[in-house]
Formats: C-alpha cells, structure tokens, sequence
C-alpha cells in the first residue's frame, strides 16, 4: 500500500557512515605486523562490503597473497578496530537530520550491515544513532549475511515488522542485491564503496546524497500522503 509509513532498513558503511579511514587503519597495522606493505585508502574503498574476514583476506591479497594464518590475522584486526571504530570515521553529510526528519514523518528503522555487531553498535553509540533504530543486525548476528535474503527479512522479523512494507537503502551490490533477493524496493546512494557502477547494481531509484531519501520515498509512492 502506497502513501503510508514504511519500515527503512539501513546499510551502515558507505551510506551512513565513512568508515574507509578507520578501517583502512586497522587493516594496515595487521599488515605490516605480517611484514607487508600498506594499502591505500581507495584501495580499501574497493575491499569493503563483504564482511570484515573478506577485507582482510583482499588486503593480503594485494599485498603478496593470502595470509600465513587467516584466522589470527582477522583476531589481530578485530583487536585493532574495535579499539579505533570512529577516530577517523565521519557521519556522511545530512545524515543525522534526515534520520530525525524519517523518523517524525512515522517511519520506523532498522540497521542490515555486513560489519560485526560488536564494532556495529560502537559506532553507532559513538554517533548518537542507536536511538534511531528498533533493530541493529550485523554480519555475525544471523548464519547468513547480505546479500541472502535471510539476513534483511530476519532484520525485519527482529521488530516484528511487514516486508511488504519495507524498503532497503545502500551503497553496494550487496545491499541492492538482498533487496532483490527479498522482493523489497531499494534505494542506492551513488557515493560509498562499491567495485561496479551505482547506477547498473538494479536499485529502484538512485540518489546522490543522503538527504534525498525523503524524496526518493515520496518518487517512488512509499512515503505518507
């Protein structure tokens, strides 16, 4: 039904916040404690996405090949990160009063990232925007993350709301890919991290900054009358 409030579902890296800087940080202290070079920020841009165990298997990759012991490296960079989850992250512009203005207009919200509960809720104490959302599922909360369609409809059943009434918003393949997966209508930001064009990934509409959410909604009938 259109012209009634919706339940938004929200990426995190790359639509909210910009975390390259943070995690660009951590992945290179475990580097280099392997003895590799460092990658560059925009090399990280082109690694994030896929999960945190994925990042560091792609920055091993592009600095010599895979990791001697994978799973001590991804310990040595969750050590890092969570001790540094906001020193060099920053809200993308706009984003605290159009949550606030998404919020007064009656729509409810919830958080579907890739990124590790634990450094997902740091975050988002860090930036004042837990209050935001009825739901928070990170890529370890449930056996499957996005893009299987498991992880945003097991968002939505965590606040026991309507998929029929949902709608995604992100930056990457990944995030346009589950809504896809879950018959939701998607929202793509054109800025974020992404390895292919925003505009070929399949969301319903595209927008270029985080303000225009509220008019996406309303363009696409799914915002109140």
């Amino acid at each position: 039904m259109n012209g009634r409030p919706r339940t938004l579902v929200f990426d995190l890296d790359g639509t909210l916040i910009h975390s390259a800087p943070d995690l660009a940080a951590a992945l290179n202290l475990v580097l280099e404690e392997a003895g590799r070079a460092r990658v560059t920020l925009h090399q990280v841009t082109q690694m994030i996405g896929d999960g945190v165990a994925v990042l560091v298997e792609r920055g091993f990759t592009a600095t010599g090949g895979s990791a001697d012991d994978p799973e001590a490296r991804l310990d040595r960079f969750h050590h890092h990160y969570n001790k540094a989850t906001a020193d060099l992250t920053e809200l993308y512009p706009g984003v605290m009063e159009t949550l606030e203005a998404l919020a007064n207009d009656g729509h409810r919200m919830a958080l579907c990232t890739n990124k590790p509960a634990v450094a997902t809720a740091s975050v988002l104490k860090a930036f004042g925007l837990a209050g935001f959302f009825e739901a928070v599922a990170g890529g370890d909360t449930f056996s499957v993350r996005k893009p299987s369609p498991g992880h945003l409809l097991g968002t939505l059943q965590m606040m026991d709301a309507d998929p029929e009434h949902a709608v995604m918003i992100g930056d990457s393949p990944n995030d346009i890919q589950v809504a896809l997966n879950a018959a939701i209508p998607a929202i793509a930001v054109s800025y974020g991290y992404r390895r292919v064009p925003a505009a070929e990934m399949g969301a319903d509409i595209l927008i270029d900054h985080f303000t225009e959410v509220p008019d996406a909604l309303r363009k696409l009938g799914l915002a109140p009358a």
